[in-house]
This record gives structure tokens, C-alpha cells and sequence, in this order.
């Protein structure tokens, strides 16, 4: 099974946001605040841990696998495709090799970003204007890191990164993380 399981450590911090209802729907969508991600995909997570903690830093993971199911129910909420791949393109969350995340200091803080995660609006693409300076340097920090970990940025969303040729992945649905989990 391509999926692998990502567990919280010193400088890796989960707050899976789709298991909670402190995301754009409202509602949980995971029944379980665990994250997974392509086998592919662990080692440059951990690499960009790694970077960040020589940093003084944490990273913050806030979604990565998503199932295919789960990408349906965010269109049928939502069907926005400057923010959200439709489900028929496949979501690279769903190929497990895309990630959402943020920076932490060494107490475990988030830096400021200009926008909170998922914040389906201009400020949230990376080159925004009108955002303050320090938020600037903050995504910049985190691009570096990212890109240094072999991961490509989403220029519309500052939180989001995946592998270079993402599409060449299957697309997961429920039943693989299940099969996965026994």
C-alpha cells in the first residue's frame, strides 16, 4: 500500500483540521484526526521537518491524504477551482503527495501567514499584496524550507505544497486507507 502513517514528534505537529469542524465546512469530514501521506512523499515531509527544526522551528501538518470521498463532499460544498480541484481532475491530497501545513517557533506557535489556513481568498496566494511584511517573510521561510525538500508550492495557496508531478499518482478513496490500517 502506497500510504504511510505521519505521528506527531518534537518538531512535527499534527492538527488535522478536517477531523474538527475548525475548517470551511463547518463540520468534521474524518471520523479520526490521523494523517497519512505516499510512501513518496514521507521522506521529503521529514527532510522539510528537519530544515525547519535547523531553524528553530516546527512544522504544523493540517491535512495531507485526503480521500476521494472526501474531495467530493469539499466541491459539492464549495466548487471553487482557484481553491479546490475538481473531483473528476482528482485532488493530489487524494494521490497522497500533497500537503497543507504552516510554521511553528520552538513553543509551538503559528507564525503569522497574513491568512489563516483554507482562507479561500487573493491574500491567500503567495506573491498577494496587502500583506504585511513579517507574513511575507514567514511564507518565504516556509517556501525555502519546502522547496529545499524537494516539494512545488500552489501559488494560490500559501499552505499548500506537493511532489513535482503529482498527476502521475492513483487517486486513494476511503477503502485504501482502510485496507491500509488492517
Amino acid at each position: 500500500m502506497p500510504l504511510r502513517r505521519v505521528l506527531p514528534s518534537d518538531h512535527l505537529l499534527l492538527d488535522i483540521k478536517y477531523a474538527t469542524a475548525d475548517n470551511f465546512t463547518g463540520q468534521p469530514v474524518y471520523k479520526k484526526p490521523l494523517c497519512f501521506i505516499h510512501a513518496d512523499a514521507y521522506e521529503p515531509l521529514m527532510a522539510a521537518v528537519r530544515a525547519a527544526a535547523a531553524q528553530g522551528l516546527k512544522v504544523k501538518v493540517f491535512d495531507a491524504f485526503r480521500p476521494q470521498e472526501a474531495q467530493e463532499l469539499f466541491w459539492a460544498h464549495t466548487p471553487d477551482p482557484d481553491f479546490l480541484a475538481p473531483p473528476e481532475k482528482g485532488s493530489n491530497h487524494s494521490r497522497g503527495v500533497a500537503v497543507d501545513l504552516t510554521l511553528c517557533d520552538a513553543q509551538g506557535n503559528e507564525l503569522d501567514m497574513g491568512t489563516a489556513f483554507d482562507a479561500f481568498t487573493p491574500l491567500s496566494f503567495h506573491a498577494a499584496e496587502g500583506v504585511p511584511d513579517h507574513a511575507k517573510r514567514n511564507r518565504q521561510t516556509l517556501l525555502t524550507i519546502m522547496q529545499g525538500a524537494g516539494w512545488v508550492m500552489n501559488p494560490k495557496e500559501w499552505w499548500h505544497y506537493q511532489l513535482p508531478d503529482a498527476k502521475r499518482y492513483t487517486v486513494l478513496r476511503d477503502r485504501d486507507l482502510t485496507e491500509h490500517m488492517m
